[in-house]
């Protein structure tokens, strides 16, 4: 996996995009992400969750998808020297294991899994979360710019890389499930196991946004029904 990183990092990085922001927590983060896979992401998995890509007080500050902080700092464990991406946006600073903002997102999705499992480990030997596409992309303000957003010629080359990503994880986990955290990332997983036939059956699950008002009326009851 560290090999496989290092170089989808390069071709990332030959990649041009309108968007005046662009951050790559699998550069900069690297070492965090892979001290999650090393600890978590061994073994063949029941079901994978699929988020899009990080949110930037989640995965963008931890390098680990929907990485609140807190919970990935004290309830998985994790550690690894996170860096400062160049550049850096004034509005969206990096700042790691001390920062001290709380993704909604990723503290409903943790939360609700570390409420079921208070030992991390119970939930590994069943399942794992990934990320789609690991870049942050950002407009001027600072506000989130989804992969979906991207102009057609800039999307393609860099759903190629991964969709690259996404199958090595799941050659690896070997899952029965890949459950998208949203329609958007189970379409995506979707087209991936139609095009190397896998015998995965995709679904979805709504997305723990605040900007989703489904998810403010109480989130994890189709997340619970899988675990």
């Amino acid at each position: 996996m560290e090999k496989l990183i290092k170089r989808l990092n390069r071709e990332f990085a030959k990649l041009k995009f309108s968007a005046p922001w662009v951050y790559n927590p699998w550069d900069y983060a690297g070492e965090a992400y892979l001290d999650y896979w090393r600890r978590y992401g061994q073994g063949r998995k029941e079901f994978m969750l699929l988020g899009m890509n990080p949110g930037p007080w989640g995965m963008a500050q931890t390098g680990v998808p929907f990485g609140e902080v807190e919970l990935a700092r004290d309830w998985l464990g994790l550690q690894g020297v996170i860096r400062k991406p160049a550049p850096e946006h004034p509005k969206r600073p990096i700042q790691g294991w001390d920062c001290p903002r709380s993704e909604v997102s990723g503290r409903r999705l943790w939360g609700y899994i570390k409420e079921r499992f208070p030992d991390p480990k119970d939930f590994f030997a069943k399942g794992y979360v990934a990320n789609y596409c690991p870049l942050v992309f950002m407009q001027e303000s600072g506000a989130n710019l989804t992969p979906d957003k991207l102009p057609k010629a800039e999307r393609v080359p860099l759903l190629q890389l991964c969709d690259e990503a996404l199958l090595a994880h799941l050659e690896m986990m070997q899952p029965k499930k890949l459950v998208g955290v949203g329609k958007w990332a189970q379409q995506q997983g979707q087209a991936l196991v139609d095009k190397h036939g896998l015998t995965i059956e995709v679904i979805s699950i709504p997305h723990p946004s605040p900007a989703n008002p489904a998810a403010n009326r109480g989130w994890g009851n189709e997340l619970g029904a899988l675990l």
